[in-house]
């Protein structure tokens, strides 16, 4: 009997001992020494602690913070949510074209397989079937869902412009990015520009860029939203003739209309005018009494979008940017439909709302936007795995979150994170990487450990691929 008693102690025992020496191995690394630090892990089922570190702390967590935006639209929006965008006739002008937005951060997206045209060619072919081709046409597209402020005041100098730092409006088009081709094999003078694809009437470009020898793209494109003027900086690699670099379109609706326009002109139509709601909105404000521009009529085309959690999987799965942006603004929208509520505010607000409903305490979450690229975002380790805890085991949409995250060692921003290790594919989780950030938090499921976990590192002195070793590490560890 004393030697079963000794036997299940020293299980115990172990059970605490082996992630507490984990933990202490890891904030102990060298490559942390001038880091701030934040760990917690749970058990799964219970939420009980089984290793922790300045838990409470917030810390900045890049993408990481992606899980709350996606956990929060599961929960706000339900995971068969679709956007609609839709084609229709201005009930008191049948010469004017409306083209209407919900946000559908996935229009002309590359992420899915379909035609990125598909909305236009299926748009103009439902025109041809009402509309007689004899007459003038204008196009109106009504982006102002979300108002105009499409990216957050808290984003850096460096990204603004760039691919990866789009802007979110009421319609979306193309992942909001185009390709700037360059012809790079005359070294004697900077990278010459071939064209932009999509074309983009009226873009400029200021190029100081110069070559490198790596073979690496140090591209980046500097501009504001809706200023065609950009400029460009960095180095490309030379001796090519065709290489792309990528940056946001300055004004996505604008694009939308003059597309259909061009789409619908090839097929004998004459469009007069492209517009957006971008001017009547900046020149009304929510007390001026002026009517609406514009009175929907007949709905000519709807393109409705995939559901909700195949955005989700793509927003984890890839670390995208772009419909993270779109998915707080959309629950922002949804908790206040005033077009002139600053639905970015309004997302971080409802979010906010939500998870104390939910009775989680929501004073370590600063948010400045969705995908966690302003670096004044921040957010506890304990608040993220009380988070996880809650996505598991209580909400109605934890299938579709678990399967949004990449498996280790497999799939997308995860595919090379304990590859080589028996955790391959038994974590599933979410990646977090900015300027001196490393954040991993998710799902350590390997036979009867099951774990919620979340790791913070902040300012780290050593190199990225030691602090994510040391991570690694403290995972395998515990």
């Amino acid at each position: 009997m004393n030697r079963y008693i000794f036997s299940l102690l020293f299980l115990f025992l172990a059970g605490f001992i082996y992630p507490q020496t984990a933990l202490q191995r890891f904030i102990n690394n060298p490559a942390l020494k001038h880091a701030s630090v934040g760990v917690s892990v749970v058990e799964l089922e219970s939420g009980k602690s089984i290793a922790a570190y300045d838990e409470e702390k917030s810390l900045t967590p890049a993408s990481v913070l992606k899980l709350i935006t996606a956990a929060t639209a599961l929960e706000v929006l339900g995971e068969n949510y679709r956007y609609k965008t839709e084609i229709a006739i201005d009930a008191d002008d049948p010469s004017r074209i409306l083209v209407i937005g919900t946000g559908d951060p996935t229009l002309g997206s590359e992420v899915f397989p379909e035609n990125p045209d598909a909305f236009f060619i299926n748009g103009v072919e439902a025109l041809k079937k009402s509309l007689p081709a004899d007459k003038e046409y204008s196009i109106y597209v009504v982006d102002n869902l979300f108002g105009y402020n499409g990216i957050s005041p808290e984003w850096t100098w460096i990204d603004i412009g760039n691919y990866y730092a789009p802007g979110a409006y009421g319609i979306s088009i193309y992942d909001n990015s185009y390709r700037l081709v360059f012809n790079t094999t005359d070294r004697n003078n900077p990278p010459r520009i071939l064209r932009t694809e999509p074309e983009i009437k009226g873009l400029t470009f200021q190029n100081s860029l110069s070559f490198n020898t790596t073979g690496r793209d140090n591209g980046y494109i500097y501009g504001v939203p809706f200023s065609y003027e950009r400029s460009l900086r960095g180095d490309i690699p030379g001796g090519r003739t065709e290489f792309s670099i990528k940056g946001d379109i300055p004004d996505p609706g604008l694009l939308v209309g003059e597309t259909l326009a061009d789409h619908l002109k090839r097929t004998g139509y004459r469009i007069v005018k492209v517009e957006t709601s971008r001017v009547d909105y900046l020149s009304r404000n929510r007390s001026s009494g002026q009517p609406v521009p514009y009175r929907v009529g007949n709905v000519l085309f709807t393109q409705v979008s995939r559901p909700l959690k195949e955005i989700i999987r793509e927003v984890n799965m890839e670390s995208n940017n772009h419909y993270a942006e779109h998915l707080i603004r959309t629950i922002g929208r949804y908790g206040n439909s005033d077009l002139y509520a600053d639905a970015l505010e309004e997302g971080i607000e409802q979010t906010l709302e939500h998870w104390k409903q939910k009775g989680m305490d929501t004073a370590p979450l600063h948010m400045h936007d969705g995908c966690g690229l302003a670096p004044q975002n921040a957010v506890s380790a304990r608040f993220l795995t009380d988070l996880l805890v809650y996505m598991h085991n209580r909400s109605d949409c934890s299938t579709a979150f678990f399967q949004s995250l990449p498996k280790a060692g497999q799939e997308g921003t995860l595919q090379n994170f304990l590859r080589v290790t028996r955790l391959n594919g038994k974590v599933m989780a979410k990646s977090g990487s900015i300027g001196g950030v490393q954040c991993y938090a998710g799902y350590l499921i390997d036979g009867n450990r099951q774990y919620g976990f979340a790791v913070m590192v902040n300012k780290f002195n050593g190199t990225r691929p030691e602090v994510r070793s040391a991570i690694e590490q403290f995972l395998l560890g515990l």
